[in-house]
């Protein structure tokens, strides 16, 4: 009886086993969509690779070419047991070709499309919208469509980072290879920067906590 005493109350002084997969420490591979060089790297299709420049810079990373042909920094989001490896990643390929490098590096790193987490622009959300989600098609994202393709299967997750419409006439192509207004440049910072948080939320605390926080 007493040993029994025993083992119930060091059950109960023991942290609850939890269930949850982002409860558990896993390594996960978060890339942003862009194309490279500097002549688009201040661009709306860009600004998922944005979000990753600020994570590198907020961990005080330096990002280093990968045989994947992809830029990658890494880190320890947590601490002790339970913190989970973080990948940031950036192709070297351009957008419509993305999904080749990705899929190399998350089979060097052994990552599933479960654990990663894909930054990209979305014409159809308000700029400055953040709104996250798993699986789905890629609405003519040409990025997602690769991705998608290499992979063989959606169901990763999107943190989807909103640039809106162009007014008028113009081209959504054209309108997406274009930096952002003089207006929109005023509260970019910040829309990066809940970018960033979003992505840390989610890998810390789900899905569905992280679209009732973040989605608008």
């Amino acid at each position: 009886m007493l040993l029994q005493m025993v083992q119930t109350l060091v059950m109960q002084l023991l942290p609850r086993r939890r269930t949850s997969n982002f409860d558990l420490a896993m390594t996960w591979l978060v890339v942003g969509l862009g194309n490279p060089g500097d002549q688009y790297s201040a661009t709306r299709h860009n600004v998922g690779q944005m979000v990753i420049d600020h994570l590198v810079s907020r961990h005080n990373l330096k990002l280093t070419l990968h045989k994947s042909r992809t830029d990658i920094a890494a880190y320890k989001l947590g601490v002790g047991a339970d913190a989970h490896s973080v990948i940031l990643a950036k192709a070297k390929s351009y957008m419509n070709e993305s999904g080749g490098p990705i899929k190399a590096l998350a089979a060097f790193y052994s990552v599933e499309p479960s654990q990663i987490i894909v930054l990209h622009d979305e014409l159809d959300i308000p700029y400055a919208a953040i709104r996250a989600k798993v699986a789905g098609g890629d609405n003519g994202h040409n990025g997602l469509k690769s991705l998608t393709s290499a992979l063989g299967t959606a169901d990763y997750f999107r943190v989807r980072l909103g640039i809106g419409r162009p007014m008028g006439q113009q081209d959504p192509g054209d309108f997406v290879l274009k930096q952002f207004s003089k207006e929109e440049k005023q509260n970019l910072p910040e829309f990066i920067d809940r970018g960033a948080d979003c992505v840390e939320f989610l890998i810390d605390k789900g899905l569905d906590l992280t679209q009732s926080k973040f989605n608008s």
